[in-house]
């Protein structure tokens, strides 16, 4: 890792029970990114976990929201709490920063843009599910504020490996570093 590690910051991105319990390479997922926090650990790289997280009832979901508005229907009974839990495989530790977005994108709906600039953050390491959600819309936005990005491809996977694939290997290089975590905890 280069000498510029305190301007950059590992995002852990929807990795709560809600979101991950179902695919078929959880545990596989979920080891990779505690590799990756205990990594960002040691290199003293702050960790930000981001959730994706509603009120009671669900109010900042819109009907026309073909993402959300499924959600929104089958969480009615639901505590809202219980979908924001965050897998115990890649808790945070005390003083470790979540944020909490509102769509798909880490920055919709949320404060995380206020976090990395009060702390001079200028590289995004991102991790997380699902390749084709929060990962593109995240990186997507991040390359359009002009942040340098790296995802960490086998941190980060996908109901749809082929999709998954496909992002990483040929949409994703044209704006981020696409690395491995083995290779970004050598580099």
């Amino acid at each position: 890792m280069d000498s510029n590690n305190h301007n950059t910051a590992l995002l852990v991105m929807d990795m709560q029970l809600a979101v991950i319990r179902s695919l078929p390479d959880y545990n596989e997922i979920a080891g990779k990114v505690a590799e990756a926090i205990a990594y960002a650990r040691s290199q003293n790289i702050p960790v930000l976990f981001v959730v994706v997280g509603f009120r009671p009832g669900m109010p900042e979901v819109s009907m026309n929201n073909k993402v959300f508005s499924a959600s929104k229907e089958r969480s009615a009974n639901k505590s809202i709490g219980d979908l924001m839990n965050i897998d115990d495989t890649v808790a945070p530790i005390p003083g470790e920063i979540i944020i909490t977005k509102r769509r798909l994108s880490a920055f919709t709906g949320s404060d995380l843009e206020v976090v990395l600039r009060a702390q001079g953050i200028q590289d995004l390491v991102l991790t997380g599910v699902a390749t084709s959600g929060v990962v593109l819309s995240t990186l997507r936005e991040a390359a359009d504020k002009d942040y340098r990005i790296t995802v960490l491809s086998d941190c980060c996977t996908d109901r749809d490996i082929e999709v998954h694939n496909v992002l990483t290997n040929k949409v994703f290089p044209f704006q981020a570093s696409v690395l491995t975590l083995e290779e970004w905890c050598n580099k």
